[in-house]
C-alpha cells in the first residue's frame, strides 16, 4: 500500500468500478448463494489427484520417458481433449480435433527443436498454434509444481495450455486473432481451465479427481504461483496477469461455460484488470516497493482513518483501535488482530502483524505484505459494523460477509480521495491471506474461517468491485 504522498497507480478508476457489475460478477445482484457451496457445488474435503486403479491413457508424445510426470501429463491431455470434444460441438457448433503434436522434454537435458525454440534450459509449458502443439518441460517444472501443490497443478498448467489451442481452433468465432493482446489470451485460458475444472469437480473426468474444499484451493494457489511479478504492466506483450486477476478468471470459467470465456475482450479487461506498474512515486521502505512499514504509528493513523471512511455511510460507530491486549467477555481470541462486541474494540498484535506484513526476501520464506496485515485488521473492522446494522457475527455466512466488506474497503482505496492508495501486488497479497488456512478476512468473530478458499476470494471480490451494498444483500445468511 501506499500513503498518498507515495501516491500508487489507481488501480480501477471510479468509472470502471461503477460500470462492470453485471459482467465481472457473473450473476444478479440478488442472488444469494448458499454460503454452504461452492459455485452451487457442496464443498467436500476428499482425496485430489488421479484416480486410482484407472489406466493411463494412450496419447502419442513426442520424445516423453514414460516416467510418472509424462503419465501424469498425457492423462491430463486425455481428459482435458475428452472435455473439449464435448463441448466445442455443444457451445460452438465446431468439432474438436486434437492437437496434432504432444512433446515432452527435460529441460535439464537435451534440447528439443519445437516452436522454432531449442527447449534446453526452458522450464516451461507451452502451446504452440505454428505446429498446433502443446509441450512440457518433464525434467524441472512439473516436478517443481507436483512437490510444491500437488499434481492437481500440473492438471491446472495444461488445462490452460490446452486452452490456449482452443482459442485457436474457435479463430474469430473466440474473439481471438493474431492482434489480441496476451492479456486477453491469458484471461480466456485460465477461464477455459476453470471450466474444465468445474467437470472435473462433478466427477465426469476419468483419471481425475478434486475436492471443493481444499483441492480446489491447492489449484488457486497454482494460480498464484504462476502469476505476473508486481509492477508488471497488462499492456506488456507476454502478459499473464496478476493473481487476483488470473484466479478471477479461473472462477468464471468454474462457475460458468465456455461461451462466458469467449466473452473476456478488451472493454471487459480495461473495466477488471488491476495489474498495473508501480507509479514513479512508490518508495521502497525496506520491505519492497508499495509496502508500508505496519508498525509504523503513522501507517496505522492511516488505516484507520482510510476504514472509517469506507464504513462511513452506514453510521456505525466505528471501533477502537488498541495496540494493548484486552480482556473481552464475548469475543473470539484471534491474531493477529481481535474484536470485541461488547466494547466495540479492536486490539491487534503488532508482532504478528508485522510478521504477515513483511514480504519475504528470495529464495527464503517470510510473510505476505503490508496489505494482508492491514487486510486482517480491517475484516474486525467489518465485523463491528456488521454488528451495528443487525448481522450475525458468527458462522460462514458472517465469514463471507467480512470478506466481501474488506473487499469494499479495499475498493475504496483505488479511489482519487484515498489517503491510503493500493499499490501494485496488494490484492495478490489479499489472494494469498484468503488461501491461508486461518485466514482472517474471511473469518467469523471467533477465527472460525470459510472452509472454501474459492468462496473467501470471490467474496472478497465481490466487495471490491460492487461495493459494501452487494455484501449484506448477496451474504445475508
Amino acid at each position: 500500500m501506499a500513503r498518498r504522498a507515495w501516491v500508487a497507480a489507481t488501480l480501477v478508476t471510479a468509472m470502471a468500478l461503477a460500470g462492470c457489475t453485471q459482467t465481472v460478477s457473473g450473476h444478479g445482484r440478488s442472488e444469494r448463494p448458499d454460503v454452504t457451496k461452492v459455485a452451487g457445488l457442496e464443498i467436500t474435503t476428499g482425496e485430489s489427484g488421479p484416480k486410482p486403479g484407472v489406466p493411463d491413457a494412450d496419447l502419442q508424445v513426442e520424445n516423453g520417458d514414460g516416467g510418472e510426470m509424462d503419465r501424469l501429463a498425457i492423462n491430463t491431455l486425455a481428459d482435458v481433449e475428452e472435455y473439449w470434444a464435448e463441448q466445442l460441438p455443444a457451445r460452438f457448433g465446431k468439432e474438436f480435433v486434437p492437437v496434432k503434436r504432444l512433446v515432452s522434454y527435460d529441460s535439464n537435458g537435451k534440447g528439443v527443436e519445437i516452436c522454432r525454440t531449442n527447449t534446453a534450459g526452458v522450464a516451461n509449458a507451452f502451446y504452440c498454434s505454428l505446429d498446433d502443439s502443446i509441450a512440457w518441460d518433464r525434467g524441472e517444472l512439473l516436478p517443481m509444481l507436483d512437490d510444491a501443490f500437488g499434481p492437481m497443478s500440473v492438471v491446472t498448467v495444461l488445462a490452460h495450455e490446452m486452452g490456449h489451442a482452443i482459442q485457436y481452433k474457435l479463430g474469430e468465432v473466440g474473439g481471438i486473432n493474431q492482434a489480441t493482446p496476451s492479456i486477453i489470451k491469458e484471461q480466456q485460458a485460465d477461464c477455459y481451465a476453470g471450466n474444465f475444472f468445474r467437470w472435473v469437480a462433478e466427477g465426469r473426468a476419468k483419471h481425475f479427481r478434486i475436492s471443493t474444499g481444499l483441492g480446489l484451493n491447492q489449484v488457486l494457489a497454482t494460480m498464484f504461483f504462476i502469476r505476473d511479478a508486481a509492477g508488471t504492466s497488462a499492456d506488456k506483450q507476454g502478459a499473464h496477469g496478476s493473481a487476483f486477476d488470473r484466479v478471477a478468471a479461473f472462477q468464471f470459467g468454474f462457475a460458468g461455460d465456455p461461451e462466458r470465456c469467449a466473452q473476456i475482450d478488451e472493454a471487459e479487461i480495461k473495466a477488471r484488470i488491476t495489474q498495473q506498474k508501480f507509479d514513479a512515486q512508490d518508495q521502497d521502505t525496506g520491505q519492497g516497493k508499495g509496502n508500508l512499514k505496519v508498525d509504523d504509528e503513522r501507517s496505522l493513523e492511516l488505516l484507520e482513518e482510510s476504514l472509517r471512511a469506507a464504513y462511513a455511510e452506514t453510521g456505525a460507530t466505528p471501533p477502537s483501535i488498541s495496540t494493548t491486549p484486552a480482556q473481552c467477555p464475548d469475543g473470539g481470541d484471534t491474531s493477529p488482530a481481535a474484536y470485541c462486541p461488547a466494547t466495540n474494540s479492536i486490539s491487534i498484535d503488532l508482532p504478528d502483524l508485522v510478521k504477515i506484513g513483511t514480504p519475504p526476501k528470495r529464495g527464503q520464506k517470510g510473510g505476505i505484505g503490508d496489505f494482508a496485515a492491514f487486510a486482517e485488521i480491517a475484516s474486525r473492522f467489518a465485523l463491528s459494523i456488521q454488528k451495528a446494522t443487525g448481522y450475525g457475527l458468527e458462522g460462514p455466512a458472517a465469514g463471507l460477509r467480512t470478506a466481501c466488506l474488506t473487499g469494499s474497503w479495499a475498493g475504496t482505496t483505488t479511489q482519487n480521495k484515498a489517503k491510503l492508495r493500493l499499490s501494485s501486488g496488494d490484492l495478490d497479497e489479499a489472494v494469498a491471506e484468503l488461501l491461508a488456512d486461518k485466514s482472517l478476512i474471511a473469518a467469523d468473530v471467533n477465527g472460525t474461517v470459510v472452509p472454501s478458499g474459492f468462496a473467501r476470494v470471490e467474496a472478497f471480490r465481490d466487495g471490491f468491485y460492487e461495493g459494501a451494498g452487494l455484501c449484506t444483500r448477496k451474504y445475508a445468511g
